[in-house]
């Protein structure tokens, strides 16, 4: 008795292969997740996440407070809710706004399931597929996940240690156009930017808004780290300065905790109008439990006193990670010096690749994310994000430690072939591999 032959379709690994939408083609594994399983291994020091450091958090006066909003409030706050976000947790988030120079209303609020959410929704109503998006280069590795999902065009724009290059962006806006192209908006982290802990100068700001405004182009400012300001006060958000051209991203997973996923968006009237709808589709509302009890936090607890301690703790983990990276960082080696955030951002002595040699740091036991993870272009290979906010600092000098002793093995490799190094001096963005704007 013979068998029927097996389908093409049987054959297959994926037998769905045919089936799917054009979009999900763009949809890659981001390079942290990827690096989640080995990175979490206790053995194994890892400067590569950008998970905050919630152990400071009242956890226990926070749990009476949960506890007493489920007692009080729990038919309401475990029920569906408003597709815009609650009208009590919209008016919290302009308090928050208020920190960075921000006079806004409730009504523009749009509560989302996290600031990533925040940033899909923007992408999903302004953005068709072979759309232009400008990012600084580097970028953050979830915007450019986004931005691929929805089948954008990301063109990078040079940053230095100030910040984006106005030159740089204007050039591209200029190249673009006359090339047909259609840019929808430009992306940008103003302050301690994700990957590189650069902040914008407030003269940068100026001029930023002086272009969105002379080529009528949209500014998302994406805004997670605003607050964690460690050498000086915040400043004034690029919203403060222009209500009318920037959509403003906010997140409570920085300066509160992640878990809850609460982030939000401020927008122009007719802007917030379709990402209500669009919020609508996605998920009918953002998760009202988890408003409510941000809300209790918000109106409860000293939160302005826990981001004050949150600042005191991190400062001593950056702290720690540029006294460990002067200690036992090779030769030619550079990077940048953040003044608040999450991350430092390195440059490889010449003849380093960050990818090839993450076997051996892991092998080292210490993790990073490689440079190329936040280029849509394939640069960044010279370059790595270290992130300082979750490790003791005793951890991170044992972490640099580490990393220092596997890059002196690969230069070794190198100087065999007679490839020599640079002086090390901190890293200025314009000696980096410099972001093309074409």
């Amino acid at each position: 008795m013979s068998l029927p032959e097996p389908s093409r379709r049987d054959t297959r690994l994926d037998p769905y292969i045919d089936a799917y939408a054009e979009r999900t083609h763009g949809l890659t594994v981001s390079a942290v997740r990827a690096l989640f399983a080995v990175a979490n291994r206790p053995e194994v020091v890892s400067l590569a996440g950008g998970m905050p450091n919630i152990a400071d958090l009242p956890r226990e006066a926070l749990a009476k407070a949960v506890d007493r909003l489920i007692t009080e409030n729990g038919t309401q706050a475990m029920q569906y809710g408003s597709g815009q976000g609650e009208p009590f947790m919209r008016e919290k988030i302009v308090e928050v706004m208020a920190e960075e120079g921000i006079q806004a209303h409730a009504d523009d609020v749009v509560v989302t399931c996290g600031s990533q959410q925040a940033l899909d929704l923007v992408t999903r109503v302004f953005c068709d597929p072979g759309d232009v998006v400008l990012a600084e280069g580097p970028s953050y590795v979830g915007a450019l996940g986004t931005f691929r999902a929805y089948q954008c065009e990301v063109v990078h724009v040079a940053m230095d240690e100030h910040g984006i290059d106005p030159v740089a962006l204007r050039a591209a806006l200029v190249s673009l156009k006359a090339g047909g192209k259609r840019v929808k908006f430009l992306y940008t982290i103003p302050n301690f930017q994700n990957p590189t802990g650069v902040t914008q100068t407030l003269e940068r700001r100026r001029e930023l808004i002086d272009i969105a405004r002379e080529h009528d182009l949209l500014v998302i400012e994406d805004n997670p780290y605003g607050l964690l300001t460690l050498d000086a006060e915040p400043l004034p958000a690029l919203r403060s300065m222009d209500a009318d051209n920037v959509v403003y991203l906010g997140s409570f997973s920085k300066i509160f905790a992640p878990g809850f996923r609460v982030g939000w968006t401020l927008a122009p009237h007719a802007v917030r109008e379709k990402l209500v709808l669009t919020q609508e589709a996605a998920t009918l509302c953002p998760p009202v439990f988890s408003q409510f009890a941000i809300a209790t936090y918000l109106e409860e607890f000293d939160w302005r006193s826990q981001i004050v301690t949150y600042r005191d703790m991190y400062r001593q983990r950056r702290d720690a990670m540029l006294d460990g990276l002067a200690q036992h960082m090779p030769e030619g080696t550079t990077w940048t010096v953040p003044q608040g955030g999450f991350f430092v951002w390195v440059t490889l002595p010449e003849g380093l690749d960050s990818q090839a040699m993450l076997p051996r740091a892991i092998s080292a036991r210490v993790a990073y994310t490689t440079g190329t993870a936040f280029y849509a272009d394939g640069l960044g290979s010279r370059n790595m994000r270290l992130s300082f906010c979750y490790p003791t600092p005793e951890r991170i000098i044992e972490g640099t430690r580490r990393l220092g002793e596997v890059l002196e093995q690969e230069l070794e490799m190198h100087r065999t072939f007679g490839l020599g190094t640079q002086t090390a001096r901190h890293y200025d963005l314009t000696t980096g591999p410099a972001p093309d704007i074409t």
